[in-house]
């Protein structure tokens, strides 16, 4: 197997056409289809099949092209990396919207200061896409809320995040007290993101066992819009501490929730150690420092650092 042919394979499934393939990579259809060839040969296996409008890959070459992917970039940071006399390479990092407004700018320019030949992709999505991205080997590493037993990855737990409730000052029912229980939360009228966020599968179970039925008059998915209609008054939201680090929600009242089971763990979680590029590696570590400066310096409100122990599912 020659490193040329992954390439090719990869520039296939792309196009969906072997023609097209050919035509960018500059050669002929029937040199390009050998090759391929000879490659589904040594496998022993089908990877691609014809259909009436080009190619489309097997699920046996849907498996090697997720590695083919990943040897790729790896060979191709360790030429750069022997270009160059420093670290270098790219890495993808996944971080939720909330967890972005208190990390993504402080990591970026960490990164940028430490590592400035290091090529780094930020990525600001739904935690269970984050993961989804990851198993696909889609990104290197990302911070997530949960781990996922199935998946081949390293763990490394970072830190516990208080929830609050957070409103417009002028929200009538908005609570007062130093704390809140969801309990207690009457009528309050709650702007939640959907069934399918995580955040909100967490708060369900909270709910359950306060025995509270919330009055929920808007769900949102999409932190920045959810975020306008509590500014604008439509609703409380309960939410981690993290949002209130964006100073468009610096003037919106918040009051803890004092029940136990109402915090989020953040975890970075990335691919496995063998699979981590150099770049990747030094990324995970800088995460977790930077994490650590800003719980430090109280830019993360709520947070508490946890031991932190690698550990791989």
């Amino acid at each position: 197997m020659e490193i040329r042919q992954l390439r090719y394979f990869a520039s296939i499934v792309e196009h969906g056409s072997i023609g097209k393939a050919a035509l960018e990579l500059g050669m002929v259809t029937s040199a390009l289809s050998q090759q391929i060839t000879r490659l589904e040969t040594e496998l022993a296996t089908r990877l691609l099949q014809r259909t009436s409008t080009g190619v489309v890959p097997t699920a046996a070459g849907i498996a090697f092209l997720k590695q083919a992917q990943l040897a790729l970039r790896h060979i191709d940071d360790a030429a750069l990396a022997a270009r160059q006399a420093r670290l270098s390479g790219h890495v993808s990092v996944g971080m939720a919207s909330s967890t972005a407004g208190v990390m993504g700018l402080a990591f970026m320019q960490a990164m940028h200061e430490r590592y400035p030949e290091v090529r780094l992709r930020m990525v600001e999505s739904l935690s269970g896409h984050l993961g989804a991205m990851l198993g696909a080997r889609q990104i290197d590493l990302a911070i997530l809320f949960q781990e996922e037993p199935a998946q081949r990855w390293s763990v490394l737990p970072l830190l516990d995040e208080r929830l609050f409730v957070i409103g417009a000052p002028a929200l009538a029912s908005m609570p007062v007290a130093r704390q809140a229980r969801l309990g207690k939360l009457g009528d309050l009228p709650l702007i939640l993101p959907t069934r399918k966020h995580g955040l909100r599968s967490l708060l369900d179970s909270a709910f359950r066992h306060a025995g509270y039925t919330p009055n929920i008059v808007l769900e949102v998915d999409g932190l920045p819009m959810l975020m306008d209609a509590v500014r604008a008054g439509m609703g409380a939201t309960i939410q981690p501490g993290a949002v209130l680090a964006r100073a468009e929600n610096a003037d919106l009242a918040s009051v803890p929730v004092a029940d136990g089971d109402a915090s989020r763990p953040n975890l970075i979680v990335s691919v496995s150690d063998d699979e981590l590029s150099p770049a990747g590696l030094a990324a995970r570590v800088l995460l977790a420092e930077v994490a650590r400066t800003q719980v430090g310096q109280g830019r993360w409100p709520g947070a508490t650092l946890r031991g932190t122990g690698l550990h791989e599912n």
